[in-house]
């Protein structure tokens, strides 16, 4: 317990005005100017270009000439346009491909993981950040011939037991399969290893005494694993649904022939591919805007429909 003794208590003579008005007001400005750099930070790079996206929207947008107001035409023009239903169609299949098996993955190695008889098991914490520090460039080009049409690793597989090969870059399904397979690998170490962490923070006694009373590992897992992760889990749900509907480099890598379109069809374009297109190809900032102002509002619908769903999930009983 701390008590505060003033200078007359202890015989000094009290401070001047001036001073006790500099100490009051930097009391109360210091608290603001702490945190005023992340709030700084966000409104230059984050809150301005979001706000000047809707305001570009409004706009036949020529960065070098003259901007003319449309309104809403280019909102209207978005609704009836093919190519950006169809971008947005394979844009929720990958995100689904790859979300869901990630999640899964993660939560399987993080359990394994967290074992307490697992041998190296720093070592095999660390690996699991291999995926996510290598290039995205140096990811796409190994895939791309894994799953290369006449000499990948996978189409060899299925030629053996007797399948024709498959054309993944070619086709809407098999792209969609090639780049969730390659967003899955990118990022289920990284979610693992956050699992891994809320994991550890679990008494280990918990486990011990389940033990003891015959739960097996896949009883633990559900009864005990599964509710300590619930926080983090609907924390990567929501994360997750944000960067999958934002994969960009992948669907640019994968198709060297068509990059922009991601393909000749358009088979694996996703939104963000698509607003790229219009925007620094075709050169209608305008419309690309409103691209954007479109992905905010799905991305914000999903991610808050998956929080609401994710949150709502209790424990398995039993």
């Amino acid at each position: 317990m701390t008590t505060s003794i003033s200078a007359t208590e202890v015989g000094l003579p009290p401070a001047p005005p001036e001073e006790t008005a500099r100490r009051r007001f930097t009391e109360i400005v210091a608290p603001y100017a702490y945190i005023a750099p992340f709030f700084v930070l966000f409104a230059v790079f984050g809150l301005i270009p979001l706000l000047f996206t809707f305001y570009v929207a409004l706009f036949d947008w020529n960065p070098i000439g003259e901007h003319v107001f449309v309104g809403l035409d280019n909102f209207s023009r978005l609704a009836g346009d093919v190519r950006f239903w169809n971008a947005a169609r394979n844009t929720v299949s990958i995100w689904l491909l790859s979300t869901v098996p990630q999640l899964l993955i993660a939560l399987v190695l993080a359990h394994l993981l967290n074992h307490v008889r697992l041998r190296l098991a720093l070592f095999f914490r660390m690996t699991m950040l291999v995926p996510y520090i290598t290039s995205v460039a140096a990811t796409a080009i190994v895939f791309a011939q894994m799953f290369d049409r006449d000499y990948g690793l996978l189409n060899w597989l299925l030629g053996l037991m007797g399948f024709e090969h498959i054309d993944f870059t070619q086709s809407v399904v098999g792209s969609h399969v090639l780049i969730a397979v390659m967003v899955t690998w990118r990022w289920f170490g990284y979610t693992a290893l956050l699992y891994l962490a809320s994991l550890q923070a679990v008494p280990r006694a918990i486990y011990e005494a389940a033990a003891v009373d015959g739960a097996g590992g896949v009883r633990q897992f559900r009864h005990i694993s599964l509710p300590a992760l619930r926080p983090v889990i609907v924390f990567t749900i929501v994360t997750s649904t944000i960067g999958g509907l934002q994969i960009f480099t992948e669907a640019l890598l994968i198709n060297r022939g068509a990059p922009n379109t991601c393909g000749p069809i358009r088979q694996c374009q996703t939104l963000t591919l698509f607003l790229f297109e219009q925007g620094f190809t075709q050169f209608k900032f305008g419309y690309a805007a409103a691209i954007g102002v479109a992905l905010f509002v799905m991305v914000v619908a999903l991610a808050g429909l998956n929080y609401f769903l994710s949150t709502r999930i209790r424990p398995v009983k039993g």
